[in-house]
């Protein structure tokens, strides 16, 4: 007999309280294993794709595309041997049926969730003649206090389904327009709703509101008795071309980000210093090493690589800057390892992927661990685990073209290095002028963990690195 469990959002780690769906991956009336992801969302941090603990049949949704959830609600539903119904006796209606025990869940478990041993709750279950008219049924078993509606599996264009669209960055641009995707008809292969479909619908919702704006604003023929009808005009004008703003939710990445630096440069007394450093000869290091082959040769080394190494080396002469402030117990607590975070722009916004044990890295190893955390970042499946614990943040600002900025510390740490675009100057080298390639280096710290003197002393030892390589040999 099937026994129908209910599925919750997992606690996914790193004091995340909610998480946005993105596409559910399941739909009612599948069969999925146990460990089968069944719903794809968006935390503040990641993308996270959802396993299910339980291996049965979808019998019921919680929360549409684009809704948020918290930790703890209904995701769905399944209904645990129900593929076995179709064999059960009639005779069983009146049976009562028991949550399993420990054994039944997976052993995949996420942060702060387990799936063994869940409460034992009594529920019966009255099986119909087959599983696909038993399933619509199921989620009145399982009762929850103030539960969300299930998805609805409807109609969308004429046909059963859910709404034909993978890419999430299409569903968000319809829900910061307010657009129906249900109403949209998909130009893609099999009626898949692409980008051009919702920028048409927003387009054409933008046309309507403007002729309606026209429409109010129009000039209306007026008497001295009629002083309200007046009155009533201008506020439609007004409430027309208020409605033609737009309202984006901060929430997933850019609600985070906006939490994160609002409470930096709230809490944190931060300055900035900054230096002008002629990058020549780093770069002729840089190119000497990646054009060395045999078994000196190697993997190429990027700048940000070289940069990353050079701060691990100033951070192990000034301990001050990798540190954090506990203000409760008004203490400095100075970090004994280095976990460097480095600033990515991604589709989805700025995320800080975080190098683990920095300072025992050579330069080829952050490298390549710096490659391999970008492309986990471009494509969304960076962890909350990657995205959190960093103790010093490199930012390089330059590779949009600009050459200083003052960057805004990465709470709770305690300084970033910014660093803007090397490019040809002109620059006085052994006391005559030359063209060379010329950086900025900028330091933003928290006053409270060190002076000015110790501020200067980490970007000048940067700043000596990048101009003359060899002062690094001392430290190697």
């Amino acid at each position: 007999m099937a026994q129908v469990l209910e599925f919750k959002l997992p606690d996914l780690g790193e004091g995340l309280t909610e998480a946005e769906i993105v596409r559910w991956l399941v739909e009612v009336g599948d069969v999925v294993a146990i460990d089968q992801p069944v719903v794809e969302v968006e935390t503040a941090k990641a993308m996270v794709e959802v396993p299910c603990p339980y291996g049965g049949v979808v019998t019921a949704r919680f929360g549409e595309e684009g809704s948020e959830l918290p930790v703890g609600a209904p995701l769905l539903t399944v209904a645990v041997g129900a593929t076995d119904a179709s064999s059960a006796a009639p005779g069983d209606d009146g049976a009562a049926a028991e949550e399993p025990s420990g054994g039944s869940g997976s052993g995949n478990v996420l942060v702060g969730y387990g799936t063994g041993a869940p409460a034992a709750r009594r529920r019966r279950i009255r099986p119909e003649r087959n599983t696909a008219s038993a399933a619509p049924a199921a989620p009145a078993v399982v009762s929850a206090p103030s539960r969300p509606a299930p998805v609805a599996v409807g109609e969308v264009n004429g046909r059963q389904g859910p709404v034909a669209v993978v890419s999430p960055l299409v569903r968000r641009l319809a829900r910061q327009h307010e657009i129906d995707l249900r109403g949209l008809t998909g130009s893609g292969p099999d009626g898949l709703i692409l980008r051009a479909d919702v920028d048409s619908a927003i387009r054409q919702a933008g046309q309507a509101t403007e002729a309606a704006t026209r429409t109010a604003a129009r000039p209306e023929a007026r008497t001295a008795a009629e002083p309200v009808a007046a009155e009533t005009s201008t506020i439609q004008v007004g409430a027309a071309t208020q409605a033609t703003a737009e309202r984006i939710p901060l929430r997933g990445v850019r609600g985070a980000v906006a939490d994160k630096l609002s409470r930096s440069r709230s809490e944190i007394p931060d300055a900035t210093c900054w230096v002008d450093a002629d990058a020549t000869e780093l770069m002729a290091a840089r190119a000497a090493m990646n054009a060395a082959s045999g078994p000196s040769g190697g993997p190429k080394v990027s700048v940000l690589a070289l940069l990353a190494r050079i701060c691990t080396a100033a951070l192990a002469r000034y301990p001050e800057l990798n540190s954090t402030v506990d203000m409760a117990a008004r203490e400095i607590v100075r970090l004994p390892g280095v976990h460097l975070g480095f600033a990515a722009q991604t589709e989805r916004g700025l995320v800080v992927p975080v190098v683990r044990d920095a300072h025992t890295r050579n330069a080829e190893s952050i490298g390549a661990e710096i490659a391999r955390l970008t492309e986990l970042a471009r494509t969304g499946k960076l962890s909350p685990a990657q995205l959190t614990g960093g103790t010093f943040t490199l930012n390089n600002y330059g590779v949009f073209g600009v050459d200083g900025s003052t960057p805004i510390i990465n709470h709770p740490e305690a300084a970033m290095l910014g660093v803007g675009r090397i490019m040809p100057k002109p620059w006085v080298h052994h006391g005559e002028l030359a063209v060379r390639q010329v950086v900025q280096l900028s330091l933003t710290f928290d006053h409270r963990v060190c002076d000015g003197g110790t501020a200067g002393g980490f970007l000048r030892y940067v700043a000596d690195c990048v101009e003359q390589p060899a002062v690094l040999l001392r430290t190697l």
